[in-house]
């Protein structure tokens, strides 16, 4: 039929060199260092292409571009870019307001998906906020626009 290989190659750097460096930093600083190529991104982040581009307390953003490895089999970008880009900048805004040491996870996801995103959408930014920080639970929002 003529089909044209398709092909991608994902590197990263070794994930664990960032996870040691996590537990001697604050959050804000640790995601600061990230971003200045100080320390390696997140695996998940180089797979998935997105990119941070606004680190401040309680707020980080995370661009993307729709591609075709991001869809799915009605040949629309898969919900899960979405979710992605939710909890990474949900969970990134959280991060920017602990201490060394801290870690943190996902305990709930609540997502609304408005309309299909395609390759001829955009790019995308995500940006997350925190809504309450507290000592066992923390609260954040994220919405998801196109055309930057």
């Amino acid at each position: 039929m003529g089909e044209v290989e398709r092909a991608r190659t994902v590197t990263w750097e070794d994930p664990l060199i960032g996870a040691k460096a996590a537990r001697t930093m604050s959050g804000l600083d640790y995601l600061w260092a990230m971003s200045r190529g100080e320390l390696p991104l997140p695996p998940m982040l180089e797979l998935m292409g997105f990119e941070p581009v606004e680190i401040e307390e309680g707020r980080v953003a995370f661009a993307v571009s729709p591609a075709e490895y991001h869809y799915n089999t009605i040949g629309t970008v898969h919900g899960g870019l979405a979710c992605t880009l939710f909890d990474s900048a949900m969970g990134c805004a959280v991060h920017t307001a602990l201490p060394a040491g801290a870690g943190y996870t996902t305990i709930e996801l609540k997502v609304n998906l408005l309309r299909p995103i395609t390759i001829a959408t955009g790019r995308l930014l995500c940006e997350g906020k925190t809504i309450h920080v507290g000592g066992r639970i923390a609260t954040a929002e994220a919405r998801l626009n196109d055309a930057l």
